[in-house]
């Protein structure tokens, strides 16, 4: 990104976040081994009730233009009785909407074209494996990869803007490469990357190191180059990975940059680039709290899903005035960061991790120990 281009987005992030996530629930009838938001069967007493609900989106909808866009997340987002309500409401308010719901039995063709009708275009499904073994293994439902292709290949006909959310933790990363393939040949265009963070059930789930989280940032790297958009989430130092590639400009990225095994494995399953698309993402430098902003389902207001700080409740005061006077976010937006990470000369464009960190070291402001720039550094010390 452009220094011109990246200073005006951080400018609009000063006014309004990019998007909103608002977790409608807790409920889900899945129980992820993974799961950031420890989703119930049932739903938790105190979720925000279909008035408030409904304030919170006029509430956005009168935030600065760009308006958010407001993601509708969960639990389960089709566990809320009122879903449909509450999306009419906020599309009928000019607001951009998103689902991102669980592959249950809820996901049926009837339910999705009452969205499709409701306004709403994008939604995300999450695939965490390539075949059914590691898929179910994580989800605790057996058949549930199956399930997955099968809604993943609906909602495409039916013409919704699709993103696919893979989760990368160590014992899927070597799995990467095939589910690219999966993704690529189901017409999927979209695929957002969640690099592991071990709150809710994730703290029982092995994270990738510093080194294969490198890795895996140039193999996405590749993936771009075959004309699919990439994303991350809690993993900004891909941002820098793209930045380093571009200034570069190798033919062999393994050896100009002394990439692992991870990397060659992977880059030598997906096959050559496709030479007639230019590598891209969407990340618009966005971060905890820089552009983000997570609604929980009781109102708490936090800089992420992954972090859990409680900034303010928007029973208690608007989602604005948390947004723009938390201490905490004006330090995020300003890039006041701690260690490696604050001194950093990619730390606007990137900033690392807060979550990660903050789960790690208990230093939200800290380094992101999953940067390899941050490995390097602790190696030299030690060394000293």
């Amino acid at each position: 990104m452009k220094e011109r281009t990246l200073a005006k987005t951080l400018a609009r992030y000063e006014q309004a976040p990019h998007l909103v996530f608002w977790e409608t629930t807790k409920a889900c009838s899945l129980a992820c081994r993974h799961c950031r938001a420890s989703a119930q069967k049932t739903a938790l007493p105190g979720e925000l009730t279909h008035d408030e609900g409904i304030a919170l989106l006029d509430e956005i909808a009168a935030m600065p233009a760009p308006r958010p866009i407001v993601v509708f997340t969960g639990g389960d987002c089709f566990e809320r009785e009122d879903l449909y309500e509450l999306v009419s409401h906020a599309t009928q308010s000019g607001l951009r909407v998103g689902v991102a719901p669980s592959v249950t039995p809820r996901l049926t063709r009837e339910a999705m074209t009452g969205l499709f009708e409701r306004g709403v275009r994008s939604v995300s499904i999450s695939l965490d494996g390539s075949n059914a073994t590691s898929h179910d293994s994580l989800r605790g439902i057996p058949g549930h990869f199956d399930d997955t292709l099968a809604a993943l290949a609906m909602l495409v006909e039916m013409g919704f803007r699709l993103q696919v959310n893979t989760t990368v933790m160590r014992r899927n990363a070597h799995e990467l490469a095939d589910i690219a393939r999966l993704i690529e040949n189901l017409g999927v265009a979209i695929w957002e990357v969640f690099f592991l963070v071990g709150v809710g059930r994730g703290t029982e789930i092995e994270e990738v190191s510093a080194e294969d989280a490198e890795d895996v940032c140039h193999f996405l790297v590749d993936v771009t180059n075959r004309g699919m958009t990439v994303r991350t989430v809690e993993a900004p130092f891909f941002r820098r990975v793209q930045a380093e590639r571009l200034e570069l400009a190798a033919d062999d990225p393994a050896s100009a940059f002394s990439l692992g095994h991870l990397y060659r494995d992977l880059s030598a399953k997906l096959g050559e680039r496709r030479a007639d698309v230019r590598g891209h993402s969407a990340t618009l430098a966005t971060g905890d709290g820089r552009g983000i902003v997570f609604v929980g389902y009781d109102g708490s207001v936090h800089a992420s899903g992954f972090l859990p700080v409680t900034l303010g409740n928007v029973r208690e005061r608007l989602l604005s005035e948390i947004y723009l006077d938390s201490e905490l976010l004006t330090s995020l937006r300003a890039g006041d960061l701690h260690g490696v990470c604050g001194q950093c000369a990619y730390a606007r464009l990137c900033g690392g991790s807060r979550a990660r960190a903050y789960a790690r070291t208990g230093d939200v402001l800290g380094d992101d120990p999953a940067c390899v720039r941050t490995r390097e550094r602790r190696v030299q010390l030690a060394a000293r």
